[in-house]
């Protein structure tokens, strides 16, 4: 539903607003208590905010460390998925996380993709069909202190390479 919403919308509006905007009106997002405030023309920066409420505060008063998790966890996919186009596949595979400080107010996430990187990744998958790539990123408060880090792995593929590759592993 979210692709076609996309692909539609892209006639009237630019890419950066279809993902801040839909991130932020998206059921599935706003359920993690975070917005994203910031979003680039090329989809290569993202900051999202994630304030401290009734909704993600913890039993010791702090933000919940799932709230900080879910917040983060569609960001990094969606943007290289929007970034690549539809001649790649890119999933979740695993995500580790590092609670440093509680989260006693508003923290702040960076999503950060540098045209190397994209180029990099272009050529990679170019040569072997599919890899997985580590992207760090790293929430903090408004002193700039780090409140948690999160280490994602990303699965790209060609398309083709991996439809491929499901049609085998159905066969058996």
């Amino acid at each position: 539903m979210y692709k076609i919403a996309t692909k539609f919308l892209t006639r009237f509006v630019k890419p950066a607003s279809i993902y801040k905007y839909g991130f932020n009106w998206s059921p599935m997002y706003r359920r993690t208590t975070a917005k994203l405030i910031e979003v680039s023309d090329d989809l290569h920066f993202v900051k999202i905010r994630l304030k401290l409420n009734w909704k993600n505060r913890n039993y010791a008063g702090s933000i919940f460390g799932g709230s900080m998790l879910s917040a983060t966890d569609p960001i990094y996919m969606i943007q290289l998925i929007q970034i690549l186009g539809d001649d790649y596949v890119v999933w979740d595979k695993a995500v580790t996380a590092k609670y440093k400080r509680p989260a006693k107010g508003a923290i702040y996430g960076e999503f950060i993709f540098t045209a190397e990187e994209i180029k990099t990744i272009k050529l990679n998958v170019l040569q072997q069909q599919q890899l997985d790539i580590v992207k760090d990123m790293v929430l903090v408060n408004a002193k700039n202190k780090t409140v948690a880090e999160f280490s994602k792995t990303l699965y790209i593929a060609e398309k083709a390479f991996y439809k491929e590759k499901l049609k085998q592993r159905n066969s058996r």
